[in-house]
C-alpha cells in the first residue's frame, strides 16, 4: 500500500499513516512533544465540554453511582469539561490532583517522565498512594463526606 507504512512507534497500530507516525514519534520528545500533548488535551477538553453542555450524561463514577460516595479520582472529567470551557478555577476545585496529574503527562517530554521512571517502584508507588489519599479526602470534603 503506497503512503501507508507500518508504525515503527510502540504501541502505534499497523499501517498508521506517515505523518500519523512521526506524531507519535515526535510526542515522546521536547518541546513538540509538550506541544502536541496540551493540543491533544485541548481538543479532548473542548469537546467533553461541548458533549456536556449538549447532552449531560449525569454521574459516570460507578462508585460514586452505587453507593454515593465519590472516589478519588471523582471529578476527573470534570477537570477536563471546566479547563475546555474556560473555567481554570473550578477544574482547580473539581480535582486538584488529576489537574496536576493531567499537567505532569503534558511536561512529561520534558525531563518529568525520565524524573518518575528514575525512582524506585516503592518511592512511586507511595507517592501515588500520597496522591490518591490527598484526592479522596479532598473529595469527601467536596462531596460533604467529612
Amino acid at each position: 500500500m503506497e503512503g501507508v507504512r507500518g508504525a515503527a512507534v510502540a504501541g502505534a497500530p499497523r499501517g498508521v499513516p506517515g505523518f500519523a507516525e512521526r506524531a507519535l514519534r515526535m510526542a515522546g520528545r521536547g518541546p513538540v512533544g509538550v506541544a502536541l500533548r496540551v493540543g491533544a488535551m485541548a481538543l479532548a477538553a473542548t469537546a467533553a465540554a461541548w458533549v456536556h453542555r449538549h447532552h449531560d450524561p449525569g454521574v459516570l463514577c460507578p462508585l460514586r453511582a452505587l453507593t454515593g460516595i465519590p472516589c478519588p479520582v471523582c471529578g476527573g472529567t470534570t477537570v477536563f469539561i471546566e479547563l475546555g470551557s474556560g473555567r481554570p478555577v473550578q477544574a482547580l476545585l473539581a480535582n486538584p490532583v488529576v489537574l496536576v496529574a493531567g499537567a505532569g503527562l503534558a511536561t512529561a517530554p520534558l525531563g518529568a517522565g525520565a524524573r518518575w521512571w528514575a525512582l524506585s517502584s516503592r518511592h512511586r508507588a507511595w507517592l501515588l498512594a500520597t496522591a490518591f489519599a490527598m484526592s479522596w479526602v479532598w473529595q469527601l470534603a467536596r462531596f460533604g463526606f467529612i
